[in-house]
Parts: structure tokens; C-alpha cells; sequence
């Protein structure tokens, strides 16, 4: 799927926004306006790749019924799946490992950053290099 615009409910609120994604069933919230349609444009996104990767089909933008409140702003929030789904799975995620205390005793002397250590290891193993990232 390609860029897609979907119709977002925003409701002021005491410390903030609310927002409804109708089309999704999903709510989220910002501290001001513009907060509020980024992080509409995360959820929609979140929401959307994990989906995919489920196999499911993503709702077509205005397939739900919308019913604004009499002080509601409603806009529509533009999302490029494609794109998020590469700044998204670029992101780094934390993985436990164990080695000898001897041998991080001396990595760390020696001033070795273990994670970059690793991440050339798997890169090796894996037959990758970084271009195809």
C-alpha cells in the first residue's frame, strides 16, 4: 500500500488533545495540535505495518462512520506506509546476550562497544552488508 489520508477526530481537552481514528478503531493523544497529528500519523502507522505483517487488510480511509462533537476538529492525517515501515524497522531494539565475566572485563577495558560489536558479528554471519539495511 501506498500513501493514504484517513479522517481523524481531534477533541480539546483539559491537558491536551484527544484523537480518534475511526477507520482504525484506535484513540491517541498530543499536548497540543500539531503533537496530536503526529502522533495520529504514529498510531495510524503502528497500527497499519502491524497489520500487514498479520496478513490483514488495512481499512480503506473513510470506511468508518465519523460523528464529531459540536467543538471536534476533524482533518485527515496523511500516512506513506512504506516510508514508516522504514524509519520504523531501522529502529534499534535491545537483545540480552551472555559472555564470560573475564571476557567483558577486558572488552571494557579494552573499550569495545558491545553493540556495535555484535551488530558487525550478525552482519557477518548473516552475509549483510550495510547498504542492504
Amino acid at each position: 500500500m501506498m500513501k493514504e489520508a484517513y479522517p481523524v477526530i481531534i477533541s480539546r481537552e483539559k491537558d491536551g488533545y484527544y484523537v480518534s481514528i475511526p477507520d482504525f478503531g484506535i484513540a491517541t493523544q498530543g499536548k497540543s495540535m500539531v503533537n496530536a497529528i503526529e502522533m495520529a500519523r504514529d498510531a495510524i502507522g503502528l497500527m497499519g505495518i502491524d497489520m500487514e505483517d498479520e496478513g490483514k487488510e488495512l481499512p480503506k480511509p473513510n470506511s468508518a462512520e465519523i460523528q464529531p462533537g459540536e467543538n471536534d476538529v476533524v482533518t485527515l492525517v496523511d500516512v506513506d506506509f512504506k516510508e514508516y515501515r522504514k524509519k520504523v524497522d531501522n529502529r534499534a531494539v535491545k537483545k540480552n546476550c551472555t559472555i564470560p565475566y573475564w571476557l567483558s572485563l577486558e572488552a571494557e577495558k579494552a573499550g569495545i562497544n558491545f553493540s556495535k560489536v555484535l551488530q558487525e558479528a550478525l552482519m557477518k554471519k548473516l552475509r549483510i552488508s550495510k547498504q542492504n539495511n
